[in-house]
C-alpha cells in the first residue's frame, strides 16, 4: 500500500518528524521504495514551510499556506498534524472530513469535549484518528511494562514519578494556561498507563506557577491518581526547576507486592525483590529487567508513525488510536478540573 501524507505545521517539532521520515530505516526506507511519499508541506505562513523544507533538505517539496488547497493539489492518503494545540481541531476536522487519516501531535484537543466528538467524526468517516504519543515507544518504558506484565513484582500497588526540568521554549508555550500539565504531563501519564497496564479512574492534583517562573501560568503541579487494579500512581512535575534536572522521560519508581523497580529515565534501571522470611526489614536481591529483544517498537517517533502507516494498512487499531489515547487527555483535564476546584475528580472519557 502506498501512502501519500501532508505534513502541516512546520515549526520547531516538525524538525523531529522529518529526521524520522527521512533517516530512520523503518521509514526512509518506504520513502525509497515509493510506500510513502511526503507529498505537501503546509504553514499558515508558506515562507516558514519553504525554510523548513530547506533546511530539512525537503525543497522539492512543495509548500502550502492553506490546508484544504493542499489536499485538493496534492491528492493525500493522510495528514500528520504537527500544529500548535489551538489549531489541532481544525486540522484534524478538515483532514477526516476530507477522508484522510490523521496522525497528530499530543494532546489530541484542548479539551475533552472537542476529543470526544473527533472521536466521533473519525468513527463516522470510516478514518483513522492516532496521536503521537512517542515516549511510550521508548526501550526503558516498554521494558518496564514487559517487566510488570511478567509479575516479577506481583501485583502493582503504585508507581511514582518526579519530573524537574527547566527549557526556555520561548513562543507559545511560555503563554499557554496549564503549560505543564497540557503539554508536557500527558507524556508523562500516557507512559504510566502503559507501564502500570492500568486505566484512570480519579484525581486530586495542586498546581502552581512558583516565583521565578519565565511561564505565563502552571509551570508546576503535584498530583495523585487513583487507577484501575488498586493502583496509585502519584506524579510531581515543574517545567520552572534549574539545576539538577531529571531526565525528560521523568524518573520512576514501581511498587509491587514482592519488590520494587526504579528508572532515571535515560539508563539507569534496577529492580529487587524481597526474600526470605519475616523479619523487620526484609532482606532483597536484586533480579533482572531484561533487554527487549526486538528494537522495531522503541525508535520514538519512527516507531508510533510505523504503527499508524501499519494500522492503516491493515485497519488494525494503533496503541495510541484516539479512543485509547483520550484516556491519557482525560488524566491531563482532569488534574487541571481538579487544581481549578481544589476537589477529588472523577475521570471517564464518556
Amino acid at each position: 500500500m502506498n501512502m501519500r501524507a501532508l505534513l502541516v505545521g512546520c515549526g520547531a517539532m516538525a524538525a523531529g518528524w522529518a529526521r524520522a521520515v527521512t533517516t530512520n530505516p523503518l521509514l526512509s526506507d518506504k520513502l525509497k521504495t515509493g510506500k510513502l511519499t511526503l507529498c505537501g508541506l503546509v504553514d499558515r505562513d508558506a515562507n516558514v514551510a519553504a525554510q523548513f523544507a530547506r533546511a530539512q533538505n525537503l525543497a522539492d517539496i512543495p509548500v502550502f499556506a492553506d490546508l484544504e488547497t493542499a489536499i485538493a493539489a496534492t491528492g493525500p492518503d493522510c495528514v500528520f498534524d504537527v500544529t500548535p494545540p489551538d489549531v489541532r481541531p481544525v486540522v484534524v476536522a478538515t483532514a477526516l472530513k476530507a477522508g484522510l487519516h490523521v496522525l497528530s501531535e499530543k494532546p489530541m484537543a484542548p479539551d475533552m469535549e472537542t476529543a470526544r466528538d473527533l472521536c466521533s467524526l473519525a468513527t463516522a468517516r470510516g478514518r483513522l484518528f492516532a496521536v503521537t504519543q512517542n515516549r511510550r515507544y521508548k526501550s526503558g518504558v516498554r521494558r518496564i511494562e514487559a517487566f510488570v506484565k511478567s509479575g516479577t513484582l506481583g501485583p502493582l500497588t503504585s508507581l511514582h514519578a518526579e519530573f524537574f526540568m527547566g527549557p526556555h521554549f520561548g513562543g507559545f508555550r511560555e503563554k499557554m494556561d496549564h503549560v505543564l500539565l497540557l503539554d508536557m504531563a500527558i507524556h508523562h501519564f500516557d507512559a504510566a498507563r502503559c507501564m502500570a497496564g492500568a486505566e484512570p479512574l480519579a484525581v486530586l492534583c495542586h498546581e502552581t506557577n512558583p516565583e521565578g517562573s519565565w511561564y505565563a501560568r502552571g509551570a508546576s503541579a503535584a498530583a495523585i491518581f487513583e487507577m484501575s487494579g488498586d493502583v496509585t500512581f502519584t506524579y510531581t512535575g515543574s517545567w520552572c526547576a534549574e539545576g539538577a534536572p531529571t531526565s525528560w522521560d521523568a524518573s520512576w519508581r514501581l511498587v509491587g507486592t514482592r519488590g520494587m523497580l526504579t528508572w532515571d529515565g535515560e539508563d539507569a534501571m534496577s529492580a529487587t525483590v524481597a526474600t526470605g522470611g519475616p523479619a523487620f526489614l526484609r532482606e532483597t536481591r536484586t533480579v533482572e529487567v531484561p533487554e527487549l529483544k526486538d528494537d522495531r517498537r522503541v525508535q520514538e517517533h519512527a516507531s508510533v508513525i510505523a504503527d499508524f502507516l501499519q494500522a492503516v494498512e491493515t485497519g488494525t487499531p494503533p496503541e495510541t488510536v484516539c479512543t485509547d489515547n483520550i484516556h491519557s487527555l482525560a488524566m491531563v483535564f482532569g488534574a487541571i478540573d481538579s487544581a481549578r476546584s481544589g476537589r477529588r475528580i472523577s475521570l471517564t472519557k464518556d
